[in-house]
C-alpha cells in the first residue's frame, strides 16, 4: 500500500513512464501513432482494435498496463504534429524486420474487428509500400 502511494506521488513528480518511454524514443511514437491511425481508419474505434493495440503496447513495447491511457492521451496530444509520411519516414532506415513488425501490428489491429474496411486496406497497402515491404511478409508465419 505505501509502496504505491509512493508510487503515485512520483508519478505526478516525474511523470509516466510509459510515456517518458514514448516521447524519449521517436522511431516508437511514430510506430504508436500509425498504428493509432490505423484504429481510426475505418472511422470507429472499437473495443477488439484497442485490446489488440493495448496488447501490441505491452508485449512488443514493454509498456506497462498502467501507462497506456497517458500514453494514449500524450499521442493525442502531440501526435497532430507528426503526420503518416513523416512517421514512416523514420522507418525507411530500420532494418526490415522491425519494419515487417510495424506492418504486421497494423495488419493485426485492422483485422481485430472482423470487418476489413476498405479505408484500412487502402492505409495498409500504402503503409506497405513505403516501407517497402511486401504483403506475403506480412501474412507469413515467424520462422
Amino acid at each position: 500500500m505505501a509502496f504505491a502511494l509512493l508510487d503515485q506521488i512520483r508519478q505526478i513528480f516525474d511523470g509516466d513512464p510509459g510515456v517518458r518511454k514514448v516521447a524519449g524514443d521517436p522511431v516508437l511514437s511514430a510506430e504508436l501513432l500509425m498504428l493509432f491511425r490505423m484504429i481510426l481508419a475505418d472511422g470507429s474505434v472499437s473495443e477488439s482494435e484497442m485490446v489488440v493495440f493495448r496488447r501490441i503496447c505491452k508485449d512488443a513495447f514493454g509498456i506497462a498496463e498502467s501507462s497506456i491511457d497517458s500514453v494514449i492521451e500524450y499521442l493525442n496530444e502531440f501526435g497532430y504534429e507528426t503526420n503518416g509520411s513523416q512517421a514512416i519516414a523514420l522507418f525507411r532506415d530500420l532494418d526490415v524486420e522491425r519494419r515487417r513488425q510495424l506492418a504486421k501490428h497494423m495488419a493485426e489491429i485492422a483485422k481485430a474487428d472482423s470487418q476489413l474496411a476498405e479505408s484500412e486496406m487502402r492505409l495498409l497497402r500504402r503503409t506497405l509500400d513505403l516501407l517497402d515491404i511486401s504483403p506475403v511478409d506480412v501474412v507469413k508465419p515467424q520462422e
